[in-house]
Formats: C-alpha cells, structure tokens, sequence
C-alpha cells in the first residue's frame, strides 16, 4: 500500500521542505517511487526542486480547488513533484464553502497514488486549512521539530491537531515520531532542549537522531539538488539515509 506521509509542523522555519526534499530524494534512491506534493504557498519545496512558482500554470490548487487533475511533474532527481505557489493561499479560502473541503486533497492524490510506493506532503507552517486536509489525506506524519526552546514550547498546539485530527477526520493517522532539526551540539541549549524533546514527546512517536544545522543545506538548495548530491560526505547525508530506511519499514 502506497504510504501517504505529512511532514507538519505549525511553525515555520524548522526545514519541513528541506526534510521533505532529502527524504523524498533518499527514498527514491532506494528503488522506491516517489511523489513529493507542495501544500505550502511559500513554495520552499517547488523552488528547492528547480521550478519557477509564478511560471506555472497549473499547481496543486487547481487540484483542490477546481478538482482538476493532479499536475506531477516528473523525474526532478529522481522523484515526482506537485508543485505550488502564491495562488494556494486564495485557495485556502475558497476552500471554507466548498464541499467536501476535508478529502480534497485525499481525492486529489487518490486517482495517481498506486504509482507511488510514497507520497510526502510538504505542509504550510500553519494550523489552518490546508494543513488540516494534508492530514486528512495522509497515512503517517513525520514531525521536525526545531531544537530551540521557543519552536519546542509550541508543540502543545501541534499534538492538540493531531488529536483532533485523528479522533475525527483521520482515525488511521500514524504518528511516525520528530525529527530534532538544526542541532548544534556545542550549544548547551540546544542539547537541553533536544533532552526535553526525548523526554516529552517520545510517547508520542520515535525520537529521530538529530539534523545538525549546516550552511551545505542552504547551498545544496541555492544550488536546487538535495544534500546527497551537493556534499555526498556530508554527515547529515547518513542520518537522512537511516530515516529513510526507517520510513521504508512503515507498515
């Protein structure tokens, strides 16, 4: 069965694309087919895989809005891209009327999801509607969690949606576990705050090895190739590898 996974977290700068991206990448080097879907108007994901947001003429909001057929654009390192941009935003407000608001992404990916082994959802840094329905739509969620005390002390709202979600909307939903990003280890509050998330949220799901914060991430994205081509020595290139095994075994 294809799995359908959420990379989600309400705040925002905690590398949900950049997470999306290399996983997305690290999978389909596997041998697994891959479908990366961008939910986010920003569009981080869509710019990190070489498209042009505002050149494109069809993107996922004409999936859900219009209901029109998923746009897949395909073979960008090996994996399979619905692209966004700036247009999701309105999207997201003609969605409060529509019908059937909460499968439209589900219904979206349905028609194309046995071409895919994975499907990863790269979701907006919100709680909001587009949010809602990518956890709606999905079979696992995968959370990065930003080791500062700050993005920490907001997941109480992250795990009340996904409660919410999964009492109602999405009883199948699976909480794969966090992925600690942007760790440095010389940093005493880091360390700290990657205690705090072992100790809190491992009922929750697994606690992944943590992303150590680098500049070859920034760079492999300006450069719009995923780390493992960028700076295939890089350390972080082994954790994201071992994350993807791990996602491999989902069941």
């Amino acid at each position: 069965m294809t799995k359908i996974l959420a990379i989600f977290n309400q705040a925002g700068g905690v590398a949900k694309s950049t997470l999306t991206y290399n996983l997305g990448y690290h999978l389909g080097q596997k041998g697994h087919r891959v479908l990366l879907v961008d939910m986010d108007p920003q569009a981080s994901l869509t710019k990190f895989m070489g498209l042009v947001p505002a050149q494109l003429q069809q993107t996922v909001s004409d999936a859900i809005v219009e209901e029109l057929p998923l746009p897949i654009h395909k073979g960008i390192h090996g994996i399979d891209l619905a692209p966004s941009n700036r247009i999701l935003s309105g999207a997201e407000m003609q969605l409060v009327s529509a019908s059937m608001r909460d499968l439209r992404l589900r219904e979206a990916i349905e028609p194309v999801q046995d071409s895919y082994d994975f499907v990863l959802i790269d979701c907006p840094p919100s709680l909001g509607l587009l949010s809602y329905i990518s956890l709606v739509a999905a079979t696992h969620v995968l959370v990065p969690v930003e080791t500062h005390l700050k993005a920490f002390e907001g997941t109480d709202e992250l795990l009340q949606t996904l409660t919410h979600v999964k009492n109602k909307a999405n009883r199948k939903l699976q909480v794969i576990g966090f992925v600690p990003t942007r760790y440095a280890q010389q940093n005493s509050a880091d360390r700290r705050t990657l205690g705090a998330i072992a100790e809190q949220l491992s009922s929750w799901g697994k606690i992944f090895p943590p992303i150590p914060r680098a500049t070859a991430f920034v760079d492999a994205t300006e450069d719009r190739v995923p780390l493992a081509i960028y700076e295939p020595k890089h350390p972080a290139v082994a954790i994201l590898d071992q994350l993807a095994i791990y996602v491999e075994s989902l069941k």
